[in-house]
Formats: structure tokens, sequence, C-alpha cells
């Protein structure tokens, strides 16, 4: 054969095994639990995709971070329930799959997990979905390009090797240490290097940088060990119990706050971490062993910029007077006291530098309210990263919140790409009641990511679209994202929320129980918008301060829930009744099948009821008994679904077999 022949044969299949120059339709950046999740998604739509991971295996951000090794999301593996959707409201670790047994409680039981548990659970996710992924791929550079079906994006390894692909997913999480440059700072340590063993930091005194839950962790660890620790950032604790967000101080974190108010030398303190300034100074005092005398340690002091004298150019941190720390400005100042360490725990930040982007700066990357980059059409971004669109104010940055947003994002890529509609449900008007109520009883989605994601009801007469775990905020794109169109009767919004008031959270008056009070419940609770045309981006953008939806047409808020279950008859039942009906102008109330005997000798129209159930010969239960209650009314026959032989054939087969609650609460007759 001819040596040329030979070289071009082995130089192609070298390119194929190196991948000098792969495409794919989608390329997933990060194998950690978003990137995964996507993964999940997309290998379920049979879509042409790779993850690309820089490590040799999944949720290689865990096996480093939390540094103590204590995970701080929900492992509540007995709920008292058997429903799977309401069991992932208390699953905060566990990725959305089809298989009910792959979920994070086989591998850890603890309440809150080691940390080490959460690649395990990665690694038998990737292994029992089998996802694609292509580990030891080092990205280190992503740039687009044009090509004649649009913008794509190059990604360039370690190797020079090339990725093509149509759709980017940038799933690369929050790795990169956040910094503060001050003066002194090249004298503390990073959250990112320090020694997790607390007989490190025996009498020593400590002061921490920060106070979420890094700093908290860390001061945790070394409370019994430490002779003080204080912790100093320009904004006070914000607890999440209060706050009711997750990536606030987490009770299991927060004992230095008793060392603190019961003054056991610990303690907080309030400064700009850029104004601040740490010097380090040799004591001058000696102490005599013997006939030797013993220099002290060196200490690190903390002072304020402002009471820097002008020095020298050249000068180093180290070099300040006795005039330019704070205790000779202010004898009583709460840190003039000397520390052994210094520690950044100032969290973590996206890493930007592998774009050739000018835009790329920040914390978190800025994206669209679908999670498409700004800008960067073609690029999503998934997980922690994407948690600029809900920073503080949903669970957007974790698990349990980014494991529903990422759902939503594929819908998107679904229906731009390949034309399938965001999948929905038709319901008859009748049963719009039953399947809201089993919606607020139990989904996962809205209950995680309150404010953020919520069902869109397409109301169209008798009956109904119903749109599950949209993006609220991109609600006046609604028609483009989702492929469905709003008709002339209008629509309803149904999210979750809390109560917009300040109040003592543990205070006696917490909470309300008065229905008609609704609107002032604190807690968790389901909220109904009802518009008759879809809200504008205009209308988006002046909504009031706090709503997550423009002022509405209608508003209904469910009383909140001790149990989170808003099944009343009195309370949740018939107020939500009442509201649909004035939203939907049609009487949905549920009735015996003598009741509907009679409206229709009495009524030119009966009840949508009685016209879907009774008079289709529907609503006649198969006793002889009249007491026994029809208890909704069944798809008309064109509208049949597949059922069992267990349930009443009026009976839809996903409310049968879901055991929703499908009683109006009221059974008046006319």
């Amino acid at each position: 054969m001819d040596l040329s022949l030979v070289s071009l044969l082995l130089a192609v299949l070298i390119g194929c095994v190196r991948g000098d120059h792969l495409h794919h339709e989608y390329c997933v950046l990060g194998a950690g639990p978003a990137g995964l999740q996507m993964g999940y998604f997309l290998s379920k739509a049979k879509r042409d995709y790779i993850i690309l991971e820089r490590n040799s295996g999944p949720g290689s951000f865990f096996t480093r971070y939390p540094r103590h090794r204590k995970l701080i999301s929900i492992n509540k593996v007995h709920t008292g329930r058997r429903n799977r959707e309401f069991n992932l409201r208390h699953d905060w670790n566990s990725l959305l799959s089809h298989k009910p047994d792959l979920l994070f409680k086989s591998v850890s039981g603890e309440f809150y997990p080691p940390a080490d548990a959460f690649p395990l659970y990665l690694s038998l996710f990737v292994k029992r979905v089998g996802l694609r992924v292509q580990y030891g791929v080092d990205i280190g550079r992503i740039r687009a390009a044009q090509s004649a079906t649009g913008r794509s994006y190059i990604l360039t390894d370690q190797n020079a090797s090339e990725y093509t692909c149509s759709v980017l997913l940038v799933a690369t999480g929050l790795w990169v240490p956040q910094t503060v440059d001050f003066v002194g700072s090249d004298l503390v340590e990073g959250y990112e290097s320090i020694s997790t063993n607390p007989e490190d930091y025996r009498d020593q005194a400590v002061l921490i940088l920060g106070k979420g839950n890094s700093a908290f962790e860390t001061a945790q660890s070394i409370l019994g060990r430490a002779s003080r620790v204080h912790m100093l950032s320009s904004s006070p604790v914000r607890l999440a119990w209060q706050t009711h967000y997750v990536g606030d101080l987490r009770a299991v974190n927060n004992d230095l706050l008793d060392t603190y108010q019961l003054k056991s030398l610990d303690g907080l303190v309030e400064a700009r971490v850029e104004k601040i300034v740490i010097t380090k100074r040799k004591e001058q005092s000696k102490r005599k062993t013997g006939a030797k005398t013993k220099e002290q340690k060196t200490k690190l002091y903390l002072t304020l910029k402002k009471y820097l004298q002008k020095k020298q150019e050249g000068a180093n941190s180290s070099d300040v007077t006795g005039e330019e720390l704070p205790g000779y400005h202010i004898d009583n100042f709460p840190t003039r006291k000397p520390y052994d360490r210094v520690i950044r725990c100032l969290g973590f930040r996206f890493n930007f530098s592998i774009f050739d982007s000018d835009n790329a700066k920040g914390r978190l990357p800025a994206v669209t309210a679908w999670y498409e980059g700004k800008n960067t059409p073609n690029l999503f971004v998934l997980g922690t990263a994407a948690h600029s669109r809900d920073y503080r104010s949903s669970a957007g940055g974790f698990v349990h919140g980014f494991r529903y947003t990422v759902r939503a994002v594929h819908h998107v890529l679904e229906h731009r790409y390949h034309s399938n509609p965001w999948p929905s449900r038709t319901l008859l008007t009748t049963q719009l009641q039953s399947w809201i109520l089993k919606r607020v009883g139990e989904a996962s989605g809205p209950y995680q990511m309150f404010e953020v994601l919520g069902d869109v009801v397409l109301l169209r007469g008798d009956h109904c679209e119903y749109v599950e775990e949209f993006p609220v905020q991109a609600l006046a794109h609604f028609s483009a994202l989702s492929g469905h169109e709003v008709s002339g009767h209008g629509l309803l919004v149904l999210v979750m929320q809390y109560g917009k008031n300040k109040i003592d959270y543990l205070g006696r008056r917490r909470a309300e129980t008065d229905w008609t009070k609704a609107f002032k419940s604190n807690f968790l609770h389901p909220v109904l918008y009802y518009y008759d045309t879809l809200p504008t981006e205009e209308e988006m953008h002046v909504r009031p301060h706090g709503w997550s939806l423009p002022r509405p047409k209608a508003l209904h808020h469910m009383v909140e829930d001790f149990l989170t279950e808003w099944d009343g008859p009195m309370s949740h039942v018939q107020p939500l009744r009442r509201f649909l009906e004035h939203c939907v102008q049609t009487d949905l109330r549920a009735f015996y099948a003598e009741s509907c005997f009679r409206s229709s000798l009495t009524h030119r129209k009966p009840p949508l009821f009685c016209q879907h159930g009774y008079l289709k010969r529907q609503g006649v239960a198969r006793s002889n008994r009249l007491s026994l209650h029809i208890h909704d009314a069944g798809p008309r026959p064109d509208q049949q679904e597949a059922r069992t032989s267990e349930t009443d054939p009026a009976f839809p087969n996903y409310l049968a077999q879901a055991g929703a609650s499908i009683t109006s609460g009221l059974k008046l007759d006319l």
C-alpha cells in the first residue's frame, strides 16, 4: 500500500479518536447536577448531544466542597406519603427521571447527608440512565461562529481539539472563589485552601470575612478549638427561616449566633471588606524562659483604610504604626485585638475567562427569563450559574430548584428547534378545579420554584389547556416559547408565593387561618392570577414592586395551610370554585344525579357539570342509591382517554390514578 495513503488513514483515525473536529446538535458544558439533568432530557428526546466534563467524574465540585463535608440540602426520606411528586418537595438532592427508585436516598438516608454521597449519586444517575459524558475535556475557550443555519459555538479543549455545536448549554456552576482586593488581602487564607482539622486552630483568634453558609460552616467547625471567632461583612446575618431563601444562613450552621448573643467571646461585626486593611506586626514584648527570651508570634491586625497615613511607594501592608491601628482612635474598637488567622469565605463566582466576550463580567451571567444568555443566542445557562434570575428570591441556585428550571429550558429547546409545543393536557372546564387542587397539594416544581415557575391555564370555553411549570417572568413571550396561543377567554396563572409583610416569624400571629383574609397569608400559599389578555412586556416591566406578575383582572389567594395540602372544603375548595366561576362565567358546582334531572326539567341550559355528565349518560352512578355522589363529569365521547377496569368510565384516568380530590366542597341543589 502507498505510504502516503497509510499516513492519511492514520491521520483520519487519530483525528476520530482525539475528537479534533466534532459536531453535535447540543453541547452540555459540565457534568454537575444541572448538566446531567439536561443530558437526561436530551437523551430521552433522542437528541444529538454530548456532555463535556473537565474532571474524571461527575459532580467534581462536591468532591471538595463544602470543605467540612456536610450538605445542607434536606434529604427527608420519611414523609408518610407514597406520592412521588409530593415527596420531591422534601428531597432536595434527587434529579428528575422516569425511574422511581433512582433517588438520592439510595445512597444516603441522613437528613443532612455527607458531601461524598452526592458524586456517588450522580455517578449512579449517569450509569442508570445511560448518559453520554466525555470526561477529561477541559474547555479553555468558547467562541461564536456564524453559519448558514445561524450562530453556532466552537469549544476548544486543552489538546486543541474543537467541538462545534448548534446549541451550547452551560452548566459549569460557580466554582471560582470570590475575592475582594484590599490592602493586606495577600495575608488572608481562602476557604478553598484552609485546613479543615479543628486542632490546627487550637487557642487561636480567627477573623472570618463573610457571613454566608461557607463562613458559618467554617466557624462551626472551629468553635470548640479557637480562642475567639469574629465574622465580618458589610451586611448583617440573614437567616433562611426569616427570608425563605435557602442560600441564607441555615440553622444547621448557626451555633456562633448562640455564642455571640450569650457573650462567649465570639461575635459579628459589619464593615465593607474593601475598606478594611489587614496588617501584620510582631509583638515588641518578650517572654522570659529561664535565661532566654522568646519573641511572640507574628499577629494580624485589622484596621481601616481611612486610618492609614500616606506612605512612600513600595511600602507593604506590614509597615504600619501604632497610630494607624483602630485602637489608637477608638479605644473600644470591636476588633482592636490581634488575630492569628484571617480567612476569606465570600462564596464563588462564574468562570467568564473561557468566553470570547467583552460583556463577561460580574459574579453571575446575565440571562433572559427563559435562561438564554443575553446577546448570546443559542447559548443557555443552566443550574446555579443561572441564579441571577431569582437570586435571593427563590431556589434556582440549588438542585431542588434548578432541576425544574432545566426541564423548562428543555421545553423551550424542543419548541424552538424541533417544533414540539410545551407539554399540556386538555381538561374539561368542570375538571379544572380538581386539577388545580391536585397540583397545589402535591406538585414539587412550583412549590420549590415559588414565584418563578407557574402553571398557565388557557381557557377555551367548555375546556382548557393546562400548561405546567412555565417561567412566569417570560409570560409576555408565552406563545413564542410554548407554541400555545391564548384565546379570547383569557388565561389563569397559578404560582406559589410567600406573604410580603415583615412579621415575627415565630410570633403568635405568624399564620393566617381565616379564608376571608387569605391575602394576608404569610407562609407559602397558592395564588391565582386571571388575565383576559396576555400581559405585555411593558406590563411585566412596570409590575408592582415585589410582585412576580403584573396586576391581573382578578386575583385569588388560597389561605395558607399548616399541612400544605389546601384541601379544606370551606377554607380552600369553595373559595377557589367561586373564583373560577367568576373567571369562566360558568357554574362549576358538582351535582347529584337527581339534581341534574331536576335542572334538565326546569332550565333551558343546565349547569356545565350536568351537560358533560348526566345529560350524556355519563353522570349516573352505578348504584340505585341517589345519595351516591357523582364526583366529577367525564370527558365527552370524543375526548375519552385510556381507562382502567377499576374506575368509573366517566372518571378521567389520570385523575383516578392520582387519587385527586375532586369534590367541590359544596353539594348544593338548585
